[in-house]
C-alpha cells in the first residue's frame, strides 16, 4: 500500500488533501468563492467581461415567481432549470421540446408541469444547494448540441473542463454524457471523462467511474484523437475567468453550442482531481511551475502561450521549466 502511494506521489498525482491545502485554500479567498458558488453571480461577472454564457430566461425565487412559471417555460426549443447554488449536476432538468401536457427531456423521458413545480420547490428549499441553504431556480437557454462530438456522446451536451492555475490553463478534460448519466456530462453520475491536450485540443485518453476505457460505453466509438473546435477561444475564456474572479485555482466548464460557439457554463472553486485519471498524468509538476509565474504581469494571450509551452514540456516525472520573461510575446 505504502509503495503504491509513493509511486503515485512520484508520478505527480495529487489527492484531495493536497489539492485543498496547497492549491484551493491559498489561492481562493473565501470572500471571492461566492462568485463561483452562486451561478447567478458567475453569469453577472462573466457578462460584464463579455464572456459569452447561456441566456438567462428568468429566475424563480418564491411563490410569486411560480405564478409566472408557465410564461418562462414557453420555449419551443427547450430550456434548462438549475439551482443557482447546486453542484455535481444535482437538481438540473434539461428540457428538449414541448409535448401535449408536458415536455420531453433531453434523456427522452416525458415530464409534466406538476413535476417541474415540485422540482423547483425542492430547489428553493435548498435541497441541492451548498450547505442546504435556501436557493433560487434559474431558467436558461438550452445549449444546442454541436455535432463535432456526436460520435463520442450519448444524447445530452458534452462540456469541457479546464483547470486554471493563477490564470494559466494547465489541464483539460472533455466530459461526455452517457445513458447511465441520463444525458448529463457529469462524472459522478456515470459520464465519461476524456483527457485533452492543452497544447493542441486533441483528446487523448478516457475514463469512466475512475477506470480507464478506450471506447464510449454507448456509441462504441474510439475516444482518442478527436479535435475540440474553437480551442484557442476556449483557452482564452478559461484564462480570463481568473481575471474576472480573482480566484487562483478554478475549474472552468465550457459547452459548445452549434449556433453560438463556446459558452461559459459555470466555474468551480474546488474542482475534482479525476481529471488526472482521464489524462493519465499527475498535475503536481505543472501546477508547481504555473504557481511560480506571476500571472498579473502577463495578459491572457501570453498566459495561453505559457500554458501550451508547459503542456509540451511536461515530462512523466520531474519538473518542467518555461520562460517567464514578460517582454517575450503578447
Amino acid at each position: 500500500m505504502f509503495k503504491a502511494i509513493r509511486k503515485l506521489r512520484e508520478s505527480g498525482v495529487i489527492g484531495i488533501n493536497e489539492r485543498n491545502i496547497n492549491y484551493v485554500n491559498p489561492n481562493n479567498p473565501r470572500k471571492l468563492l461566492r462568485l463561483v458558488d452562486d451561478k447567478l453571480e458567475t453569469k453577472r461577472v462573466a457578462q460584464a467581461a463579455m464572456i459569452p454564457t447561456p441566456e438567462l430566461f428568468g429566475v424563480v425565487r418564491d411563490a410569486r415567481d411560480m405564478k409566472n412559471l408557465p410564461n418562462l417555460l414557453t420555449r419551443d426549443d427547450g430550456f434548462v432549470i438549475k439551482p443557482a447554488q447546486g453542484s455535481q449536476g444535482k437538481g438540473i432538468i434539461v428540457v428538449d421540446s414541448p409535448l401535449r401536457g408536458g415536455w420531453r427531456m433531453a434523456s427522452g423521458r416525458r415530464i409534466a408541469m406538476d413535476v417541474i413545480r415540485f422540482q423547483i420547490n425542492n430547489i428553493l428549499s435548498g435541497m441541492y444547494s451548498l450547505g442546504g441553504q435556501p436557493d433560487v431556480a434559474m431558467i436558461e437557454y438550452r445549449v444546442k448540441f454541436d455535432d463535432v462530438f456526436g460520435k463520442v456522446s450519448f444524447k445530452g451536451v458534452p462540456d469541457i473542463r479546464v483547470i486554471v492555475m493563477r490564470g494559466i490553463p494547465v489541464f483539460a478534460m472533455l466530459r461526455l454524457p452517457t445513458a447511465e448519466s441520463d444525458g448529463k456530462a457529469n462524472l459522478h453520475r456515470g459520464g465519461v471523462g476524456v483527457g485533452v491536450d492543452i497544447a493542441t485540443g486533441l483528446t487523448q485518453r478516457a475514463m469512466q467511474h475512475d477506470k480507464l476505457i478506450e471506447l464510449h460505453p454507448d456509441t462504441a466509438h474510439p475516444l482518442e484523437n478527436v479535435q475540440a473546435p474553437y480551442w484557442d477561444d476556449i483557452l482564452m475564456m478559461a484564462a480570463r475567468s481568473y481575471d474576472v474572479t480573482g480566484l487562483g485555482y478554478i475549474g472552468v466548464d465550457i459547452v459548445l453550442d452549434r449556433d453560438r460557439g463556446p459558452l461559459l457554463l459555470e466555474l468551480n472553486g474546488r474542482p475534482g482531481i479525476s481529471i488526472q485519471i482521464a489524462n493519465r498524468r499527475g498535475m503536481r509538476y505543472v501546477l508547481q511551475e504555473a504557481e511560480k509565474i506571476s500571472a498579473e504581469k502577463h495578459p491572457a494571450a501570453k498566459r495561453i502561450e505559457i500554458a501550451k509551452e508547459l503542456a509540451r514540456a511536461a515530462p512523466k516525472n520531474g519538473a518542467v521549466k518555461v520562460d517567464d520573461d514578460p517582454s517575450a510575446g503578447g
